[in-house]
This record gives structure tokens, C-alpha cells and sequence, in this order.
């Protein structure tokens, strides 16, 4: 297969959207690692200093452009797909077979796709603008000058409305990953009999952990949640 058959092929769409997905997968567990800063001990300083790491450090930042790509890349493809395959139908049945041939999710990944694009403007809006280019109130630690973003969630957080945004965005990333994860395994030739159950098993809890912890953070904020040391101090 040549670079314009990998763009332009129906399986080439799909290898390139399998790679960028598994792409993002990977940024999603770094994201991840950052954001659970806020549940432990000292979540204010530990989360501006990771989240300051990941906005200066060198690697990170030249990672951040591929990120980019990624998701633009991830995106088009996902959309042409979308259009050729309906493209490819002929005819519509007055009666589908429904989940008996294909999950609800499985056929609704534009959709759920779209939602998280959406989210991702959002998310974006809230805290990488104001960190990379309008600026934020800033905090001394050791001696060195960090933004703040810790207090940029809880600004934001405090709002229902953005909350409910966020759960919404998390419901649709876990969806989408679990019929993502999967497709991408086999895109990949990942069947093997000894290793694909194990793969869509691992796909799943990933499916659900990943967006559960993201989910837990607006709620954190909005509740006033104690950090996991402090609710055990509470507790017992």
C-alpha cells in the first residue's frame, strides 16, 4: 500500500485511524496521570508543577504539535469514513437488525465523535488559551513562578453548567473508546484467539477508567471534595 492509498483506501483510512488512535490513547493515560494530582496530598502545588512541566518541557511541547495533528488527522478520516459508508448504502430498511448486528455505539461514532470534538473546543477554551497565550494568575513555589491552573478549575468547576459539559464529554469518550479500542485491534490484525479477548477486555476497563477519572475531577471541584488522604482522615 503507497502513502496515497493509505489516505485515499477504505483500509487505509482506517489504519490511519487505528495509529492516531492509539496515539491519543496514549496522550489520554499522560492527561490522565496529571489531572489525578488533584485527588492526593498538596493537589494545588503538585498539579501546577506537572501541568508547568508539561507546558515548558521541550519534548512535551514537540509532542504537542503531533498531538495536534493527531486529533485533525484522527478527525477527517473519522468524518470520511463516516460519509463513504454511507455513501455505500443503496437502500435503507424499514426495520434494522439493530444491536443484533452491531452495538448502538458502534453506529454512532460521528456522533459521539463530534460530541467529544466539541468538548475538546471547550476544554481547550477553558484552560489551554488562557494558559498559552491570555495568561493566569501565577503562584510561587520554591522560588519559581507556575500559572496557576489549579485555581483556573476550581474557577471553572464551580459552574453546573460546566460540569455538566464535562460529564457529557466523558460519557461520549468512554463510548467512543470502547468501539475505538476494539476496531483499532482489529484494523491492526491484533485476533489472534490467544490475545484479542484479552485486548477487548483490557480495552474495556481502559474504556471506563480513563473517563471516570476524568469525570471525577469536575465533580472534585463542584463538591468540594477532600483529597484521598482526607477522606481517609474523615472516615477514620
Amino acid at each position: 500500500m503507497n502513502w496515497t492509498q493509505l489516505f485515499s483506501s477504505s483500509i487505509g483510512k482506517k489504519i490511519v485511524m487505528a495509529l492516531t488512535g492509539i496515539f491519543l490513547v496514549v496522550f489520554l493515560v499522560v492527561h490522565c496521570y496529571v489531572n489525578a494530582n488533584v485527588f492526593f496530598e498538596h493537589p494545588e502545588m503538585n498539579f501546577n508543577k506537572a501541568a508547568h512541566f508539561m507546558g515548558t518541557n521541550f519534548l512535551v511541547r514537540l509532542t504537542e504539535i503531533g498531538l495536534f495533528a493527531g486529533f485533525l488527522l484522527h478527525i477527517f478520516q473519522g468524518y470520511k469514513l463516516e460519509l463513504q459508508n454511507r455513501s455505500t448504502r443503496t437502500s435503507r430498511y424499514a426495520v434494522t437488525a439493530g444491536n443484533k448486528t452491531s452495538k448502538w455505539y458502534s453506529r454512532s461514532m460521528a456522533i459521539l465523535g463530534t460530541l467529544i470534538l466539541l468538548f475538546l473546543i471547550i476544554h481547550l477554551a477553558h484552560f489551554w488559551v488562557p494558559s498559552r497565550i491570555t495568561g493566569l494568575e501565577e503562584v510561587t513555589y520554591d522560588g519559581q513562578v507556575y500559572h496557576n491552573l489549579y485555581l483556573e478549575m476550581q474557577n471553572v468547576f464551580a459552574q453546573p453548567l460546566s460540569v455538566a459539559i464535562y460529564l457529557l464529554g466523558c460519557f461520549s469518550l468512554s463510548w467512543h473508546l470502547l468501539h475505538g479500542i476494539q476496531s483499532a485491534s482489529q484494523t491492526m490484525g491484533w485476533t489472534s484467539k490467544n490475545y484479542f479477548p484479552m485486548i477487548k477486555k483490557t480495552g474495556t476497563i481502559f474504556s471506563i477508567l480513563i473517563p471516570f477519572i476524568f469525570a471525577l475531577m469536575p465533580l472534585h471541584f463542584y463538591f468540594s471534595w477532600p483529597t484521598i488522604k482526607g477522606a481517609f482522615t474523615l472516615l477514620f
